[in-house]
């Protein structure tokens, strides 16, 4: 074994298999922030809920309850109504969507900043750069994590269709996974992917680009560094740009996923028609 090998192994981890470091990080990254903001994503889903055209033509068993108003009153009711737990249903797979969506797209944009595009000469990543490389991250990681997506926003919609009298769709995460591709196939599990990846390619365009943007800004033009600070600052930029771009193509999103179908995998409301 050569002497350039010897020393590679001494290496810390994160040296040797950098991308695979990257995807693993990310994932436990995005397990915690998961856990810690889910409710918040919860109220959002049934939130963008209120006013679905497809709940009125589904006969009686569609009554639906008072509608949610605003974030505080959608959580406290969902507390009220179905318990304090249920702030966290579809947990499990919402956990398996940001593992593969978190690993895929940062493992995806540092190849494409570091490998593909590159930096200019004073090692500044130019803004259409960050566009495009984060537009494609986006795109990529969310279309692998489609399927977890999609099982996510139905089952977060479960507390709601038993309020409404309507029969609980799964049993489980594992459970909803097996009854999509019976009904469907394995093409079921990418329902509602186009106005997702189109989701995604506009909340990194305005999460990633603007990160990179805002962070080089406050280095070179105020007197912080590149420390915590720096990336807090940069990442509430970041986070306020990618809501506000993203929010239409998300409503869309989740309507679409939490359509009623039948049993060949169609949307319900085409046979109603």
């Amino acid at each position: 074994m050569s002497v350039p090998e010897d020393e590679e192994r001494l290496l810390p981890l994160t040296q040797r298999w950098p991308r695979a470091s990257k995807f693993l990080l990310s994932g436990c990254a995005a397990t915690v922030a998961e856990l810690a903001t889910f409710p918040l994503d919860l109220t959002k889903t049934r939130l963008q809920m209120q006013g679905e055209a497809a709940l009125a033509r589904l006969g009686d068993s569609a009554r639906e309850s008072a509608p949610y108003r605003g974030m505080v009153r959608t959580a406290l009711g969902i507390i009220e109504e179905e318990g304090f737990l249920k702030l966290w249903q579809g947990v499990t797979p919402a956990i398996y969507r940001h593992i593969v969506y978190s690993g895929g797209r940062m493992v995806t944009y540092e190849h494409l900043r570091e490998v593909v595009f590159g930096k200019s000469e004073d090692k500044h990543y130019p803004l259409w750069k960050s566009v495009i490389g984060g537009m494609m991250a986006g795109v990529i990681g969310q279309f692998l994590a489609n399927p977890t997506d999609l099982v996510k926003v139905q089952m977060q919609m479960e507390g709601k269709r038993k309020l409404e009298g309507k029969p609980l769709r799964f049993r489980g995460v594992h459970h909803a996974f097996a009854k999509i591709i019976a009904e469907g196939g394995i093409r079921g599990l990418w329902a509602g992917w186009v106005p997702n990846i189109q989701r995604a390619a506009l909340v990194n365009m305005g999460d990633l680009t603007t990160y990179d943007t805002v962070k080089h800004y406050l280095v070179l033009n105020t007197p912080l560094e590149d420390n915590i600070m720096t990336h807090g600052l940069s990442s509430l930029c970041s986070g306020l740009v990618a809501s506000i771009l993203g929010t239409p193509a998300d409503v869309i999103k989740s309507r679409i996923m939490n359509q009623p179908r039948d049993k060949q995998g169609r949307v319900f409301e085409s046979i109603l028609c």
